[in-house]
C-alpha cells in the first residue's frame, strides 16, 4: 500500500516544511519501529481506559481496537510501508490508523504524548526482552550444572595469579561460572521490578486534565503500579542504564569464560575440546582449530560496556523533563539485548557439548606442585607453626623443582630430612585426589560437597524458572 509523506500531525504552528536532510535525521522509525507491538499494546490500553473514563464513546473505542488490530496485521504481513516523513513508529502508526478509520483515529491521543506513549513502548519492550534473556540464561546455567555434574570428581589445577595453586574438581569450576550467572538471573529480575512501573498519562511532563485513570491503564497492560510522578516518567532512563549495566556485568562474566576455555582449548594446555561446530579453520594454515565462538563473545563484551558508557553520557547533562537526546537510547538498548541474548545462546548450546581431558588436567594438576598447601597444613596439624610449616614446604618444592620430582614423589626419607615429625601418613594429603577430598565442608571442592552443590543449584534454578 502507499504512503505518501502528508503534513505533520504537529504541524500547525510552523509555517514551512521541515527540511529534507533534518527530517531524515531527526527520524527514528528505522530502528524505533521494532516497538510496533508494544506502541499498538499501549494505544490499545489507552483507548480501553479513555472509554472507560467517559472520554471516548464505545463505538469509537472500538473502532480504534479493530483499527489498530489491522495495522498489527499490516505489520505482520510486511504491507505497512513506514515513512521517513512520519518520523517515528508512534507517529506512523497513528497516521494510518486515521487512514484507516478516519477523524476518530486522531482522538486516540487525547490525554497523552509521545513522551509518556515511548516511555511506555520501551518499558513493555524491554520487560519481555528480559524474559527471553533470563530464558537463555537458565539454559546456559542448566548445562553448566550438567557438565558439573559429569566432572564431578575430575581433578584439574586450582589457579591464583593463573599460577597452579591448588588441586580442585572441574566441577567445582563450573558452578564457580554458575554463581556468577545466578547473580546475572538476580539482577536482570531486580532491574525487571524496578521497571516495571507505568509512565502512561504522565503526557508531555505534567500529565492532562482529562480524567484519565493511570492505574487502569497500568493494570491493562500488566504494570505493577503506574509511576509516581509525572516529569519523572517522562525523563527517566534509569531503567536503560540499569539494564545495560546489568548486561555489562552478564558479559564481563561470558567474557571471562571464553578467555578460560580460549586457553583451555588451545594446543599448549589442551584441558577441553571445543566442538568443531563452535569453531573454524585457518584460511593459510590447515592444523587450526580456532575457538571463534568464546573469542568473539569475549570482543562483544567491550561492545557492551560501550553502550553502558553511552546512555550514561546521554542522560549525565540533561535537565528535566524530556529531551530530543533521548531518541539515542533505543539502539544501544536494542543492541545490547541482541548481543547478550545471543551470546547466551552460543554458550548454552556449546557448553554441554565441551570434552574434558581429565588425564591432561590430572597431570597439570601434578605437575605444579599442588598440595604444597596440604603438606603445610599436615605439619601444622602436628604441631608446627604455619610460619616455619611454610619454610618447610617451601625449601621442599625448591628441590622438588630443582630434581623435577613432585612431592608425592618423594621418598619419606627424602621428605623427613626437611622435618622429622613427618610419617608415612603424609602420602594421603599429597595426591591431588587426597587433597581435593580434604575441602570437605559447605562450598568447597571435595567431591561430596560438589554433588550437594549440584543439587542446590538445580533446585535453585528451578525456582527461578517457575518465577519467570
Amino acid at each position: 500500500m502507499s504512503q505518501n509523506a502528508s503534513k505533520a500531525l504537529w504541524g500547525g504552528r510552523f509555517s514551512e516544511s521541515t527540511d529534507a536532510f533534518v527530517q531524515a535525521f531527526t527520524a527514528s522509525v528505522s530502528f524505533d519501529q521494532r516497538l510496533a507491538a508494544q506502541d499498538i499494546q499501549g494505544s490499545k490500553a489507552h483507548a480501553t481506559m479513555l472509554a472507560a473514563q467517559g472520554v471516548l464513546t464505545t463505538t469509537e473505542r472500538d473502532a480504534i481496537l479493530n483499527g489498530l488490530d489491522q495495522i498489527a496485521a499490516e505489520i505482520e504481513s510486511g504491507a505497512l510501508i513506514w515513512s521517513v516523513a512520519r518520523e517515528d513508529v508512534h507517529m506512523n502508526i497513528e497516521a494510518r490508523l486515521i487512514e484507516l478509520i478516519g477523524d476518530t483515529g486522531k482522538k486516540l491521543h487525547t490525554g497523552r504524548s509521545r513522551n509518556d506513549q515511548v516511555a511506555t513502548d520501551i518499558r513493555l519492550w524491554l520487560r519481555a526482552t528480559i524474559d527471553v534473556i533470563r530464558a537463555e540464561l537458565t539454559r546456559l546455567q542448566a548445562g553448566l550444572i550438567d557438565l558439573a555434574e559429569r566432572e564431578f570428581d575430575t581433578v584439574m589445577p586450582g589457579f591464583t595469579h593463573l599460577q597452579a595453586a591448588q588441586p580442585i574438581s572441574f566441577g567445582h569450576h563450573m558452578l564457580a561460572w554458575n554463581e556468577m550467572l545466578h547473580r546475572d538471573q538476580e539482577r536482570l529480575t531486580q532491574c525487571q521490578t524496578r521497571l516495571n512501573e507505568c509512565p502512561l498519562g504522565s503526557a508531555a511532563l505534567a500529565g492532562t486534565s482529562y480524567p484519565i485513570d493511570r492505574h487502569l491503564s497500568a493494570s491493562l497492560l500488566g504494570f505493577r503500579k503506574p509511576t509516581e510522578n509525572s516529569l519523572d516518567s517522562v525523563s527517566d532512563r534509569d531503567f536503560a542504564i540499569e539494564f545495560t549495566s546489568v548486561a555489562s556485568i552478564a558479559m564481563m562474566h561470558l567474557s571471562r569464560f571464553s578467555e578460560e576455555l580460549v586457553n583451555w582449548n588451545s594446543t599448549a594446555w589442551q584441558f577441553v575440546d571445543l566442538p568443531d561446530r563452535f569453531c573454524t579453520g585457518s584460511s593459510i594454515m590447515p592444523q587450526k582449530k580456532n575457538p571463534d565462538v568464546p573469542e568473539l563473545v569475549r570482543g562483544k563484551s567491550g561492545r557492551v560496556f560501550g553502550h553502558l558508557i553511552s546512555l550514561l553520557t546521554l542522560m549525565k547533562g540533561q535537565p528535566l523533563a524530556y529531551n530530543k537526546d533521548n531518541q539515542e537510547d533505543k539502539e544501544p538498548i536494542f543492541d545490547t539485548a541482541e548481543t547478550l541474548f545471543h551470546s547466551l545462546r552460543a554458550f548454552a548450546d556449546m557448553v554441554p557439548a565441551i570434552t574434558v581431558n581429565r588425564s591432561v588436567l590430572k597431570d597439570a594438576a601434578i605437575n605444579g606442585f599442588s598440595t604444597a598447601t596440604d603438606l603445610a597444613d599436615y605439619l601444622v596439624r602436628k604441631g608446627i607453626a604455619f610460619r616455619d610449616a611454610h619454610e618447610i614446604v617451601g625449601r621442599a618444592v625448591a628441590q622438588g623443582v630443582a630434581t623435577q620430582t613432585d612431592l608425592a614423589a618423594m621418598s619419606l626419607t627424602t621428605l623427613q630430612g626437611f622435618s622429622a615429625i613427618i610419617d608415612a601418613d603424609v602420602y594421603n594429603v599429597l595426591t591431588v585426589e587426597g587433597s581435593m577430598a580434604s575441602r570437605d565442608h559447605y562450598g568447597g571442592t571435595a567431591p561430596n560437597q560438589v554433588k550437594a552443590a549440584i543439587l542446590r543449584a538445580r533446585a535453585r534454578l528451578a525456582a527461578e524458572d517457575i518465577d519467570q
